[in-house]
């Protein structure tokens, strides 16, 4: 059977009005003849009563001393009501449907409460519900231990939830549903003639998703790319087909890529630099340093390393800790906070000449001074301060013709 994978996120099943919405894209792959498997985030954002992020707030408000493995007991809440909810307007409408926990709906996991990873899944009892005619609704971010123990996903773990149900499925599509209609080439909010994108690859989506755009999680992509199944990120709220995900030679083959350099842009804000450079300092000073935020958790960023000392960064959260863990290495680091981080990305760069050259007129045209920069071979890093944001990106997106069609 032609099984597809419809992933809602909280926004698209906080209201009524949401809903059905939702109950319109099911239907109208329900009448095309496809097997449907729905999987389901909890409902609305911080604020609302049964988001995420207000059952965190429930914990912090009593004691905030709950045990990892209670924590992902009630974080599995969310999801397991907008799905009831949904399979009662889906009954209502005439769809047999049936509501799945993701353990049962076999997704094992191992122990790691609060960022479990999938070890395998078990789609039996998945298939004989579709078998038997009925929409699946499956509680999206979470699973099940061999020992029985639910287990949550961490953050974006609906988006991978339903991108390892499409690969084990062996589903014809992933459907994620957003609040906004596909990718684009920057953020709108940022940039005003930011431009909506047909076809993406997995690996620039990827990379989009890793530097600041937060339209899929990195990781569903990962899982979607190893099983070659094509994701659509598209709008609850419209009938576009959004943006379609999809290994970099189908668009070639296909003839749907025009074989652009730069796909488009993706930011972080409050981001700190750090240098630590001392020309008469101890030979293992970079060692130190970096081996010093590894032990306490300190994720760090544009690295730059030299034989007299090192440039990183760290968020802006990490900033005082890390600071005060260098003093205690006897290191006196330069800070500079408020920057930016500034991605140019695209499948199409690597190997082509002059992209550097490009990024840096036109940030030196605008008058904005890059502080420091790095590259893979589909990204360039640009760091910024912060207060230069918005005119680096517009100068950065007319400057690779990103608005034109």
């Amino acid at each position: 059977m032609d099984i597809i994978v419809q992933k809602f996120g909280g926004t698209s099943l906080s209201d009524e009005q949401s809903r059905r919405h939702v109950l319109r894209h099911i239907l109208r792959e329900n009448r095309a003849g496809r097997s449907v498997v729905v999987v389901v985030s909890a409902m609305g954002r911080r604020g609302e009563p049964y988001a995420t992020d207000t059952l965190l707030d429930l914990v912090s408000q009593n004691g905030g001393t709950l045990p990892t493995r209670e924590r992902d007991l009630l974080l599995s809440c969310g999801e397991l009501i907008s799905a009831a909810t949904l399979c009662s307007l889906l009954n209502s409408e005439g769809l047999p449907s049936v509501v799945l926990t993701g353990g049962q709906a076999g997704i094992v996991t191992d122990d790691r409460y609060g960022a479990a990873r999938i070890v395998k899944i078990n789609t039996d009892s998945i298939v004989q519900h579709l078998t038997e005619g009925r929409i699946v609704v499956v509680t999206g971010f979470q699973g099940m231990t061999p020992e029985g123990e639910i287990t949550t996903l961490g953050r974006g773990g609906s988006d991978t939830s339903a991108t390892a149900l499409g690969a084990a499925l062996g589903a014809v599509v992933v459907d994620i549903y957003t609040d906004v209609d596909g990718i684009l080439t920057a953020d709108p909010r940022w940039v005003s003639n930011a431009r909506h994108l047909p076809v993406v690859s997995y690996e620039e989506i990827s990379n989009m998703a890793q530097n600041g755009a937060k339209v899929i999680h990195p990781r569903a992509v990962e899982v979607a790319m190893k099983a070659g199944v094509p994701i659509r990120v598209r709008s609850t709220f419209s009938d576009s087909e959004g943006t379609l995900v999809t290994r970099g030679e189908s668009l070639r083959n296909g003839g749907v890529w025009t074989d652009r350099t730069v796909t488009g842009l993706a930011h972080v804000s409050g981001v700190t630099q750090l240098s630590v450079v001392d020309e008469n300092g101890p030979a293992d000073l970079q060692m130190r340093v970096f081996r010093t935020m590894a032990k306490n958790g300190i994720s760090v960023d544009l690295i730059n390393v030299m034989p007299t000392g090192v440039y990183y960064t760290v968020s802006k959260n990490d900033t005082p800790s890390a600071i005060q863990l260098l003093s205690e290495l006897d290191f006196k680091p330069q800070v500079r906070e408020g920057c930016a981080k500034v991605s140019v990305i695209g499948g199409g760069m690597n190997g082509e000449p002059g992209v550097m050259a490009v990024i840096v007129e036109a940030l030196t045209n605008a008058g904005i001074r890059i502080l420091q920069s790095a590259d893979s071979n589909t990204t360039i890093w640009v760091l910024i301060s912060e207060a230069d944001l918005a005119p680096a990106l517009e100068a950065l997106h007319t400057a690779f013709g990103l608005h034109l069609s």
